[in-house]
Formats: C-alpha cells, sequence, structure tokens
C-alpha cells in the first residue's frame, strides 16, 4: 500500500500547473494526503473517478484545509480533534481551520494534519506547546487503543540539526525553537516511528523550501513534512521517501510503502 503525503500550498494553483495530475499519474497513489488545501469541495476541478474524496476545509475562505483522496474505502472518517473548539489563536477564537482528517481502515487510521504555524513573531507557539502537540499526541494513543495510526503532513517543524539546512542561525526561528523539536521527540518516545529517519539516518534531504533566496535551487531546505506510524506497523514498513523533483508547492511529496 502506497500513501503520499503533499502540501499542495493552495490546491487550485497547483491543479491549474498540472502538477497534481502529473504527479497522480506518475506515481498512483493509493491514498494520497493532501494540506493546505486552501479550497472547499467543489471549489477546484478535480476528475479523479477512481478516488474517494475527504474533505476537511477552514472556515475562512483560501486558507490551511486537509484532504485525503483514497482508492481504498474507509470504514470512518474523523473530523477535527475531539476537543477542537478548546484550541484557539492567541487563547480567543476557536481554530476551525480543518487541520486534522482521520480515516479508519481495516489494520490502521489514517491522520493527516497540517499543525499550525507558530509564525515569525511565535504569536502561536504557546497554543503549539501547550495546547495543540499534547492534545494531538493525546489523540493518537486513544486511537492506537482501538489500532495502530499512520500519521502523515505538515508538522512545521524540523527536529534535528540534520533536517535543516542552516540549524545554527534558526535556533529561535518558527518551526526549530526548542519547544516545537520538543513536539517531534514527544511522538517519537510516545512510540510512533518517524519512518524517513528510521530507514535513513544519516540522509540529508528536505521536504520545504522558503521562496527567497532561490533556496530550493541551492537546497536550503527544511524537513518538516512526515510520516509516523506505530511500532505495531514497523514490520510492514518497506520504504519511506521524499520527492524533490516533484514541483508545484513550496513543499515536495513524501510517502510511505507498507505491506500487509
Amino acid at each position: 500500500m502506497k500513501i503520499y503525503s503533499w502540501n499542495v500550498n493552495g490546491l487550485r494553483a497547483v491543479l491549474r500547473k498540472g502538477a497534481l495530475k502529473d504527479f497522480i499519474d506518475k506515481y498512483q497513489p493509493d491514498i494520497l494526503c493532501l494540506q493546505e488545501t486552501k479550497a472547499k469541495q467543489g471549489q477546484a476541478e478535480i476528475d479523479l473517478p477512481e478516488y474517494e474524496e475527504l474533505w476537511n476545509s477552514a472556515e475562512r475562505p483560501g486558507y490551511a484545509g486537509t484532504a485525503i483522496f483514497t482508492k481504498i474505502k474507509p470504514i470512518s472518517v474523523r473530523y477535527d480533534l475531539p476537543t477542537n473548539l478548546e484550541f484557539a489563536d492567541s487563547f480567543g477564537d476557536p481554530l476551525n481551520e480543518g487541520r486534522v482528517l482521520t480515516a479508519e481502515f481495516d489494520r490502521f487510521y489514517l491522520v493527516n494534519v497540517y499543525t499550525p504555524n507558530s509564525k515569525n513573531a511565535l504569536e502561536r507557539l504557546g497554543l503549539r506547546e501547550k495546547k495543540w502537540d499534547p492534545e494531538f499526541l493525546n489523540f493518537l494513543k486513544d486511537l492506537e487503543k482501538t489500532k495502530p495510526v499512520i500519521v502523515c503532513g505538515d508538522f512545521n517543524a524540523a527536529h534535528e540539526e540534520i533536517d535543516i539546512a542552516r540549524p545554527k542561525t534558526n535556533h529561535h526561528s518558527a518551526g526549530f525553537t526548542d519547544e516545537e523539536r520538543q513536539g517531534i521527540t514527544n511522538l517519537i518516545q510516545a512510540g510512533l516511528i518517524d519512518t524517513f529517519r528510521f530507514l535513513n539516518p544519516d540522509a540529508v534531504r528536505y521536504t520545504w523550501w522558503s521562496h527567497w533566496g532561490h533556496a530550493r535551487e541551492n537546497n536550503v531546505g527544511w524537513r518538516i513534512d512526515y510520516f509516523f506510524i506505530s511500532k505495531d506497523l514497523g514490520k510492514n514498513l518497506k520504504s519511506a521517501e521524499i520527492y524533490e523533483d516533484v514541483l508545484g508547492s513550496d513543499h515536495c511529496p513524501v510517502s510511505v510503502d507498507l505491506e500487509f
């Protein structure tokens, strides 16, 4: 089973470029998880009759959102986190941003996530550290009481120095603060496997590049897009890949191949 994840940074833009169709035609994913769709179902013309479409869109137009396209019919679908309405930007307005979409299949839960960015001034760092990261981990552990989980998406954090091109100058930058990195560490300490790093312990590969300074051409990037799996699925993991050559977004796709 080949599962792919891609932060498309605007689904309609990727469709206009032809990048999504080219990607699907080439790789034929069994399941494709998208983040930052910035659209509601019906706002983008998608001709994928072999896939069932699952959407969780933000209330705010043109913002955030997740979607899953699957050839395998899910048993059930869950939207957001159980305590979603308690999450708040600056502990004020609720975060109804379509950031979590969960599909249950026979052997696992698949959780597609677009983690809130802490923002340049770190105004959402408290939200990340105190609310989002702990509640998201609790959600995964509750799912694991029933069956293993596969978790993918944009976590908006590079975990270790090997995961960022310029670690020394970014220790206080959004996406590489100690607090955000600890959020990733907590997932691993709870028993989840970072699939790419597990299979490629020394590989220097990235999944996101800034639009500034020809970062992608110079490969000045960050690895912030992940697949995590429950330990029980470790025996099923065959590969974990990054597709830097796939263009159309400031992120590139990532994937896992699991054999059942």
